[in-house]
């Protein structure tokens, strides 16, 4: 990686990237001003009937009954953004989910998460449809370049869209009309100043390479083209398009907070900690003369003794590690209509996308947590080694158990090769029936393919027979070459510093790999009618009573594989599938109109009756449950400037095939081990009800989780229920007529959510066992009956899936927006969106306790919950438009570490230091300009004042963390310099 600091070092460097990317080709978008309350008109309705997110029933005058936000293509164009999560993320009531910015454990998807109640509880939908399958949805097959607007209501409509709408809808407004051809490119460059002399000074104390002091990195292209055209006078339109984005990896090393593994130093400072699988090599012997001494580890100089470990040795495992994960994407696809009359009109769509991204993350290593076996007359070993292992067997070809942490050479980081191929198919056919009827018929397939190959990782299997050497004739020599089951065998010399070669380590590694095929099938009939035509309504009413009836059926398959390697790992294969049934109706009533103090008083309601049945055919797992869904809104506008609202929904979200039949299997998690060490700090008594013995309490005999990583066991679970949510929502809007051009908007929510589905977070089961003894949550402990280690293939916290206590979050969100003629000089116009959350509550199990993660963050807490969040943003516009410069503002508030909670749930030790992440200010600045009817460009700065992002100790951290932080809320590359141009023709 490069630096071209020279180039950008006192300014952003606008210029030479504008002449970069306008010598290429570029593709157009509207400008669509930002309308929070503007009704979401699907594609297919008419001129005379809208539909809004949130409600089948079609008006010509339809207004949300339910908050609704709005994205407008305008806004992602001044956010320069390539990447929809992103853009949303940057949205108050959004919290970070999978993202880019993950690299170890990612699966390569695009996720959100609304009102922090995870991805798994907002209904993501494509033009008023799923868009994929539950278990496989993944926001990377969104075409940005094709988004009209995004639709996001707050709150259940499990009653009009069915299972999954438990926070929420985010519905994806595609242009899908275009007329003549569109080309777009923007492309986008992170420039990032260096200049944290505390982190440096931790840094260089250990010998560690520090950042470079400005870097230039993390490239992104997006190029899209779309062309469209009608047809037979009018009657048929069809529109193509394609697009193809690259993003280039950016490595921890290039930045000051992330260039090494943090950690908490006593009380108040932080450390470059690292891992105990170094290069080095460090061992725990079972049992000999050694066993119960803790950590060995060879000698740095390089001969063959070993020494007590100590945090000199520890690997600096973050700077090969992904901070931005590299990335290539094509999408391409049509949409098509043809209206044969008024009573049939034809539509049909095809969607593909082919994406592949890598993450990488430091080397592989002889893991400590797997039992490996030595043999005493190893002739790598040196004779003090093997009387330290063996004792008096030194010599022999007895073998002697112990756990091996022995890091490869920086020459092979790890990698994730992850590839999705994603196909959407929709057909529909729309028409009147007469007498203000009309019906809609739709067909969705969609299919997700997803292959995994995990490289330049040990095959445990040919280590151990790497191990397992012997003298022939003076060299050398793996057993499995001498007995003939592994002729390619090449022995490793684990006892000493450094001792793995580059051409021995090329042995050691097994791609491992697997593949998952996703499918949805949705088919839905339905009927849209005004029962005014036959003189249903209020008398004090002049619009009717409006009807929406319909029957959906849908079935989602997932067949999961893994090859032998993986399942050596501890992956396995799994499968199933879910159907449902559904029938649902809605009814909308307008009670009063243009009467005094009731310009509308409307009454809207819901109900939708689902049949669930799951199956696991290799298992022959089955379960099946019905529920009912249902909701009331009313609206009342005493005036055309006031209008306030309200809504009650109850909403379910039934477990989906991954929760239900995942294979269960031992994994990674940020924790550590209370009992490890000679100095535990729980008690003999809290760890005795973990499993320790007595005998071993405070001995060394218990080993400390390498690199704040200890083991959980998860999977699914086909005992799981549908979890149930209740929504209520009150809110009021006004628009002043004499303030024109002046809105604002306050809405209350209150959501919560019963036996949700979901695993028991390890640091609470952990937390909880020690300070209550809770014989629940100690019983989830499963220490490894040889070591008593809660980390390895033996040695875990039980975390499958349960239906589990309640979720419950509460707060007002508040829009406001204005626009002002300027008269000659244009307009301005601003905007704010923001919201105080008012708590954030967890029940683990019933009766046993909540806490509120409200303004916390960090270990059971997560990803930061701040009070109060808001995006504010002001435009000048230039008369005709012809250019606008744009200045946001985004705000993210001040959180404080869980652990300084006194909720006993929360409260622990924990780091000073990272005590606290004060309040967080970004502001952005963008401009267009419209060359001439064709060519429009756009240039914008995002983190315009560069600051770094928050440095948080590794063990800190929990849910979507990476790098000593958390990337996907503050911003992680420093400052951000995008230009974009479009050729509409």
């Amino acid at each position: 990686m490069r630096s071209t600091s020279y180039l950008l070092r006192g300014s952003v460097g606008l210029g030479a990237l504008t002449t970069v990317l306008l010598s290429s080709a570029a593709m157009a978008q509207d400008y669509t001003a930002p309308l929070p309350e503007a009704p979401a008109a699907a594609p297919e309705a008419s001129d005379s009937a809208i539909v809004v997110t949130g409600t089948r029933i079609k008006r010509a005058d339809l207004q949300s009954n339910s908050p609704l936000s709005v994205v407008s293509a305008q806004e992602l164009q001044y956010q320069g953004t390539t990447n929809v999560e992103a853009a949303l993320n940057r949205m108050p009531q959004f919290t970070a989910d999978a993202n880019e910015n993950v690299s170890n454990g990612s699966d390569g998807t695009a996720q959100i998460n609304l009102r922090n109640l995870g991805s798994n509880r907002v209904l993501t939908l494509l033009n008023g449809q799923r868009m994929l399958p539950g278990q496989a949805m993944d926001i990377n097959f969104v075409p940005a370049a094709l988004i009209e607007r995004i639709d996001v209501v707050t709150g259940g409509a499990s009653a009009v869209y069915g299972s999954d709408a438990i926070s929420g809808v985010v519905n994806f407004i595609l242009r899908d009309k275009l007329e003549g051809v569109r080309l777009d490119v923007q492309g986008s460059i992170n420039n990032h100043h260096n200049t944290d002399d505390y982190l440096r000074g931790l840094q260089s104390a250990r010998g560690y390479q520090t950042a470079p002091n400005w870097v230039t990195d993390g490239g992104k292209v997006d190029v899209n083209g779309a062309f469209g055209h009608s047809f037979a006078g009018g009657r048929g339109h069809v529109t193509v398009y394609g697009g193809y984005r690259k993003t280039n990896p950016v490595l921890q090393s290039s930045r000051d907070y992330s260039a090494c593994a943090l950690n908490a130093n006593g009380a108040s400072n932080l450390v470059c900690g690292g891992s105990s699988n170094t290069t080095y090599g460090t061992f725990v012997p079972l049992s000999g003369p050694s066993s119960g001494q803790g950590y060995l580890t060879n000698a740095k100089d390089g001969s063959k003794t070993w020494v007590p470990y100590d945090s000199t040795y520890a690997y600096n495992y973050a700077p090969t590690n992904y901070i931005q994960r590299q990335d290539t994407r094509y999408t391409g696809g049509g949409f098509l209509s043809y209206d044969f009359s008024d009573a049939a009109r034809l539509t049909g769509s095809f969607m593909y996308m082919n994406d592949r991204t890598y993450s990488q993350v430091a080397p592989s290593a002889l893991f400590l947590g797997t039992t490996f076996n030595i043999n005493c007359n190893n002739p790598l070993m040196s004779a003090s080694q093997a009387t330290a292992l063996c004792g008096t067997a030194a010599g022999t070809g007895t073998t002697v158990d112990t756990l091996i942490g022995y890091r490869l050479n920086n020459d092979f980081s790890r990698r994730d090769d992850l590839r999705h191929k994603d196909y959407r198919y929709n057909l529909g056919l729309h028409g009147d029936i007469g007498h203000g009827f009309s019906y809609d018929l739709a067909y969705t397939y969609a299919l997700v393919r997803y292959n995994e190959t995990y490289t330049n990782n040990v095959d445990n299997v040919k280590a151990q027979r790497a191990l397992n050497v012997v003298d022939v004739n003076g060299t050398p020599t793996c057993q499995s070459v001498i007995d003939g089951t592994d002729p390619a065998c090449v022995p490793i010399d684990v006892f000493q510093a450094n001792g793995i070669t580059s051409a021995q380590a090329k042995y050691l590694f097994s791609n491992s790999n697997t593949a998952s095929r996703n499918s949805l099938r949705q088919v839905t009939a339905g009927i849209n009618g005004d029962l005014g035509t036959f003189g249903i309504k209020s008398p004090w009413a002049t619009n009717g009573v409006a009807i929406a009836l319909g029957a959906e059926n849908r079935k989602e398959t997932l067949l999961f594989t893994a090859d032998a390697v993986a399942k050596q790992g501890g992956t396995n294969d799994s499968d199933g599938e879910i159907s449902v049934w559904e029938g649902f109706g809605e009814i909308e009533v307008p009670l009063l109109e243009n009467m005094p103090f009731a310009h509308k008083l409307t009454l809207n309601g819901g109900l939708r009756y689902s049949s669930y049945t799951n199956d696991q055919l290799s298992s022959g797992n089955h379960s099946a449950y019905r529920v009912w869904t249902y909701k009331g809104e009313l609206t009342w506008a005493p005036d055309t400037s006031v209008r306030l609202r309200t809504s009650y929904n109850r909403a379910i979200r039934a477990p989906n095939i991954a929760e239900l039949f995942n294979a269960q299997s031992v994994g990674n998690v940020s924790l550590d081990d209370p009992c490890a060490g000679t100095s535990p700090t729980a008690s003999a008594t809290a760890c005795a009800a973990t499993g320790v013995a007595a005998s071993k309490y405070g001995t060394g005999a218990i080993i400390q989780c390498p690199a704040d990583t200890c083991s959980q066991l998860a999977g699914g679970n086909p005992k799981v229920k549908p979890e149930k949510a209740d929504t209520i929502t009150v809110g009021l809007v006004l628009t002043p007529q004499d303030i024109p051009n002046f809105s604002i908007s306050l809405d209350y929510y209150h959501i919560k959510v019963k036996d949700y589905i979901a695993t028991i977070d390890p640091s609470l089961i952990v937390s909880q066992c020690t300070s209550t003894g809770d014989p629940y949550y100690c019983g989830l402990f499963h220490r490894d009956p040889q070591t008593g280690a809660i980390f390895g293939t033996n040695g875990y916290i039980v975390s499958t899936t349960l239906n589990t206590g309640s979720l419950k979050t509460d707060g007002i969100d508040l829009n406001i927006d204005y626009a002002r003629s300027l008269g000659r000089i244009g307009r301005l116009s601003v905007n704010l969106a923001g919201t105080f959350l008012l708590s954030q509550v967890n029940e683990p199990l019933p009766g046993l306790g909540t806490y509120d993660c409200k303004g916390y963050f960090g270990y059971t807490c997560g990803q930061p919950n701040p009070e109060w969040r808001h995006n504010a943003r002001v435009t000048w516009s230039a008369p005709r438009d012809v250019a606008t410069v744009s200045l946001s503002w985004r705000h993210i508030g001040g959180t404080r570490l869980s652990t300084t909670s006194s909720n006993p749930f929360l409260s622990g030790t924990g780091s000073l230091i990272n005590g606290r992440i004060k309040s967080y200010d970004y502001i952005d600045l963008a401009m267009t300009a419209r060359i001439n009817k064709a060519i429009n460009v756009r240039a914008g700065v995002n983190n315009l004042f560069d600051r770094d992002p928050p440095a948080i100790a590794s063990g800190v951290l929990a849910s979507f963390g990476n790098g000593n932080t958390y990337p996907g809320v503050y911003s992680p590359l420093g400052r951000n310099l995008f230009v974009g141009a479009t050729l509409a023709f």
